[in-house]
């Protein structure tokens, strides 16, 4: 296998005479057997707690599981398809992968709450026994956690796993290879899972910052990626290698299709944003309607004893007064 600008065009027989990309012959069924049996994986388990939880007549909210299930599906049509072989030549179809799986998938996932849900549908153990709930708590509360989850690494990682990746010779070696790919997704995944994790404050997590501070997080990280996108769509020559020499069957030109791309990662940063955004102000919403209700239910039972202690307080002052 040779790693010059052919590098691609040499690994893969069928891409000398691909056909010519429309989204049709991308969505036909691939399946990458890693990421397929990652995905009925993840949808069984969660379907199980799911099922699990119900048997024990507690609720899980519909909304969850069809959140969850929408981003295994997310996961499934970017990897599971024929998007997967057209994202090894064609560097647009490429960023489609890339953005969906990094940010669109993430918070699906995020918002599916599967932590909560793992807690809630494994048994705890014994006394002075450890289980697997014992070692997730363990593990969620560990320093690593701390650490892997907060901010000052999150949004570095997040804006390095594009300008580090795609503008060094890293990009290049990792699809050299099939594990290579493989590894870069499940990077990028991965990356948007603890970026998006403690924004989206779902599941319980190490870091959970106020409102305020996970939207400044969330638009701190959003700029660096749009102007990825614009340096990508304002390049006067191809920058990656990989995607250079696309086969000549799919009629494509190389820089055109790179601006493309560029315009892609531009276009889908605010998507998340605006997604992210209306999640948080719901969430913000709701919290501060429950606020409210304790209040209202703290005030019953004092029999406003606040406003009496008040009214108290007032009169003590018009006495001093006089």
């Amino acid at each position: 296998m040779d790693h010059s600008g052919h590098g691609m065009s040499g690994m893969h027989g069928m891409d000398m005479d691909m056909p010519p990309f429309t989204l049709g012959r991308g969505l036909q069924f691939s399946g990458d057997p890693f990421f397929l049996i990652g995905c009925v994986l993840a949808l069984g388990l969660y379907g199980w707690a799911v099922i699990r939880l119900r048997r024990r007549g507690d609720a899980w909210p519909v909304v969850r599981t069809v959140a969850f299930a929408t981003g295994v599906l997310t996961v499934g049509l970017t990897m599971c398809t024929k998007l997967n072989d057209y994202g090894m030549v064609l560097f647009s179809v490429h960023m489609v992968q890339h953005m969906v799986i990094s940010m669109l998938s993430p918070i699906l996932l995020l918002l599916g709450a599967p932590v909560t849900l793992t807690l809630r549908a494994l048994p705890t153990a014994g006394r002075g026994r450890k289980g697997p709930r014992e070692l997730l708590v363990a593990l969620l509360h560990s320093r690593y956690m701390r650490i892997i989850t907060h901010p000052a690494f999150t949004i570095p990682l997040f804006i390095a796993s594009l300008y580090a990746l795609y503008f060094t010779p890293l990009f290049d070696f990792l699809m050299g290879s099939r594990i290579g790919h493989i590894a870069m997704m499940v990077h990028f995944l991965a990356v948007g899972l603890v970026f998006f994790w403690p924004i989206m404050g779902v599941d319980p997590g190490p870091h959970r910052p106020g409102y305020v501070m996970r939207i400044l997080e969330l638009f701190m990280g959003m700029p660096f990626h749009a102007f990825f996108g614009i340096a990508l769509m304002m390049a006067s020559q191809p920058m990656i290698k990989t995607f250079e020499h696309p086969p000549a069957s799919l009629g494509v030109d190389p820089l055109a299709d790179m601006h493309a791309g560029g315009a892609i990662a531009w276009a889908f940063s605010e998507i998340p944003s605006v997604l992210v955004l209306i999640a948080l102000v719901m969430q913000w919403y709701f919290s501060e309607q429950r606020q409210s209700r304790r209040k209202d239910r703290a005030a019953d039972r004092n029999g406003d004893q606040e406003l009496v202690a008040y009214n108290a307080y007032l009169a003590s002052l018009q006495g001093r007064g006089r």
